[in-house]
């Protein structure tokens, strides 16, 4: 399989010439080390390999300093005091764009690591292949949305829904066409994150307690974050329960989406929600592998709102506007599923699974726009059709293939 270009690659190369320090962020197996090894740089060390460990972990200071730069150190999780030593490194000899670093953790989630690289660090964040990156289309969802639509009415978008939520967006699916094969590679990555990521980040006493919530909490996907259930259902105490689940937003498989608010918005409710972020694993854990499993599933609609919702995320990370990602829900019930929030303006998003959108799919969009006329931009409701059109002003009806 050729090497496909990832939307993040602009915003890269501005970082190197900025910072000496770039960290790749992301899930496992999202790319990170193929990114990276495609910027042009010769040098490169991974901390997977025993001897590289040992080395830098018992001379830290004379493996950075004799390291060929520019230099790319791959799976940097795994040794977080190597930080502060390249900070050492970096305030004695300042160059920028000298040292690209991958790890799939967040540096919140880098143990005894705070702020030590603090001005001197760029960090991207690199989620599973869009839709649009998939199909090598240069166009940002985010910035799309945030823009005008008029030239898209009527055209067709056609996509195959199925067949994109149940692959998912891990770059090695792409070379994987059978069933069977899907079902032992997503097997395999959940027990290899838990017993490498998971444990390298959190002393993990239970392992089978982790597992139980980590399929607990991903197979919530789309809905409100009832913490004191799923602590319950787990049989965690509060402490380890908060510290599982930090595990699983340091390392990219889960994300909490926080509700919509501005003051002149009263009676919200402020619960977050969460998301998996990739439909792909989520179909996995609940047993869907097939087309006819999905539509049958009690679950499609969340499914189907997670897609959108991963695939917003992944936008916002290369966008040339980023918005702010919320939801909406008001106490007495009315909903929208996602509200981007460019600062300025708001574009509300719902999502629904079925091949036609009515009027009434925009109800809770109109009573959005009448509470907040000065800045509501748009509404848009994605659907499974394949054309796209304009209802009335500002309301739209978006396929769910024009997020490829």
């Amino acid at each position: 399989m050729h090497y496909l270009k990832r939307a993040i690659r602009e915003a890269i190369e501005e970082y190197l010439r900025y910072f000496p320090v770039l960290l790749i962020s992301g899930a496992r197996q999202v790319g990170k080390s193929t990114l990276a090894l495609h910027l042009g740089i010769d040098n490169y060390v991974t901390l997977d390999d025993i001897n590289i460990y040992e080395m830098a972990k018992n001379n830290p200071t004379g493996f950075i300093e004799n390291l060929n730069k520019p230099v790319i150190i791959d799976e940097a999780q795994r040794l977080p005091s190597l930080m502060i030593t390249l900070k050492e490194y970096i305030d004695a000899h300042r160059t920028n764009g000298e040292f690209v670093l991958t790890g799939s953790a967040s540096l919140q989630g880098f143990k005894n690591i705070s702020d030590s690289l603090a001005g001197r660090i760029g960090i991207v964040e690199l989620y599973p292949l869009s839709l649009k990156e998939k199909h090598q289309k240069s166009e940002n969802i985010i910035d799309l949305l945030g823009g005008s639509l008029e030239g898209a009415i009527l055209r067709q978008y056609p996509c195959d829904l199925s067949a994109a939520v149940l692959e998912g967006g891990y770059p090695e699916l792409l070379k994987i066409d059978s069933p069977r094969a899907r079902y032992l590679w997503f097997s395999s990555y959940i027990r290899t994150y838990i017993e490498s990521d998971a444990r390298d980040l959190a002393s993990i006493r239970n392992l089978d307690k982790f597992i139980t919530m980590y399929r607990l909490c991903m197979i919530r996907s789309g809905n409100l974050f009832n913490k004191h259930t799923l602590q319950t259902e787990a049989g965690l105490d509060n402490r380890t329960f908060e510290s599982y689940f930090a595990v699983m937003e340091h390392t990219y498989q889960i994300r909490k989406l926080p509700p919509f608010f501005r003051n002149q918005l009263k009676r919200l409710v402020k619960t977050p929600k969460i998301y998996a972020t990739d439909t792909g694993i989520l179909c996995h854990l609940l047993q869907i592998h097939s087309h006819d499993e999905l539509e049958r599933s009690h679950d499609k609609g969340d499914i189907v709102e997670t897609f959108v919702y991963d695939e917003l995320l992944k936008a916002n990370s290369s966008a040339d506007r980023k918005a702010g990602l919320y939801y909406y829900r008001t106490t007495d019930k009315k909903e929208i599923d996602f509200i981007l929030d460019y600062g300025d303006k708001i574009v509300a998003v719902e999502v629904k699974a079925s091949q036609s959108v009515s009027k009434s799919d925009f109800k809770h969009i109109y009573h959005l726009q009448k509470e907040m006329p000065d800045l509501f931009d748009k509404g848009i409701v994605f659907y499974g059709g394949d054309t796209l059109l304009k209802l009335e002003d500002d309301m739209y009806a978006v396929p769910f293939g024009f997020l490829g």
